[in-house]
């Protein structure tokens, strides 16, 4: 039998009207003025829609993992909604007029950074071997692969280690806490959103080197391929969802809760192998007597 129940069929027609409105004025927002009285009403506007809609919908037995499910549900909602209707076209249609090549330069170009901060934590993770390794891929990358555009490393067998902040908290004992999905962001736990949005405000963010650029149409550049190329990266991923997942929020919810414990697991084993000491073998001792003197 289900667990989940479906929202209340007036929280759901509230829902919908709540959603349609938000994803009507970020369509057409470009149509608006850029004064910054506008710009704060847009904002307003936009978390009071989302504070709403975040309340329509009532799940009665919510997962143990996932207490927060109700909210949980309604705000995974509203960012699907506002994917559907700005962010996946925009990465579908760059997915389809970026050749290639230049889709792969841009995309090694943004793990080379994020590899700095990777290496950052294995370093605080105390994992040094993964530290030297990273931090030798972004070298060898950023020299040898033409500012990174080249995952030369990968191809010699250096892979990729990634690693962030909430990692690191869970590697030194901080649990991962409720799951929780973050506006726009998607899938977090207590534990991880934390980690970001405290790196974020700390300015030692994977992007803190995007924003010390003066140029702010560079900069603002930057930042928007930065997010059309990460939503890009996963339309496959998106399309796998489609195709095998019964509930799309209870997929993704259980595949993101899983990968973090396999991170954080992972980090904490190290790379030891299981325990095979005498005392957990059996004896067979005992046979190699009879065998000797049979074959005597």
């Amino acid at each position: 039998m289900n667990r989940h129940q479906n929202p209340k069929p007036g929280h759901s027609r509230l829902q919908s009207r709540v959603l349609k409105i938000t994803a009507k004025k970020m369509t057409h927002s470009t149509q608006l003025s850029a004064s910054p009285s506008r710009r704060l009403f847009q904002m307003t506007a936009l978390l009071g829609a989302t504070a709403l809609a975040a309340g329509c919908a009532t799940v009665s037995n919510p997962s143990p993992d996932d207490p927060w499910e109700s909210y949980n549900r309604s705000m995974y909602t509203f960012n699907d909604t506002v994917d559907r209707a700005l962010l996946k076209p925009i990465a579908s249609g760059y997915d389809t007029i970026t050749p290639q090549p230049v889709q792969t330069c841009i995309h090694n170009m943004f793990n080379n950074v994020a590899d700095v901060w990777s290496a950052a934590n294995s370093f605080l993770q105390a994992r040094g071997h993964d530290f030297f390794n990273t931090l030798g891929r972004v070298l060898f990358n950023t020299t040898m692969g033409l500012g990174g555009c080249i995952d030369v490393a990968s191809m010699n067998g250096s892979k990729r280690i990634q690693n962030d902040f909430g990692v690191t908290l869970g590697v030194w004992g901080l649990d991962a806490g409720p799951y929780v999905v973050l506006p726009f962001l998607g899938s977090s736990s207590v534990r991880d959103g934390a980690g970001t949005v405290g790196t974020i405000a700390a300015g030692i963010s994977p992007i803190t080197p995007v924003f010390e650029i003066d140029n702010i149409p560079l900069r603002n550049s930057i930042v928007a391929l930065y997010a059309v190329d990460t939503r890009a990266s996963l339309l496959d991923a998106d399309r796998l969802v489609n195709e095998v997942a019964l509930d799309r929020y209870s997929f993704i919810r259980d595949a993101y809760i899983q990968r973090r414990k396999a991170q954080v697991d992972s980090r904490r084993a190290g790379t030891s192998l299981p325990d095979y000491s005498d005392e957990s073998l059996p004896d067979y001792s005992d046979d190699e007597a009879p065998a000797a003197k049979a074959a005597q």
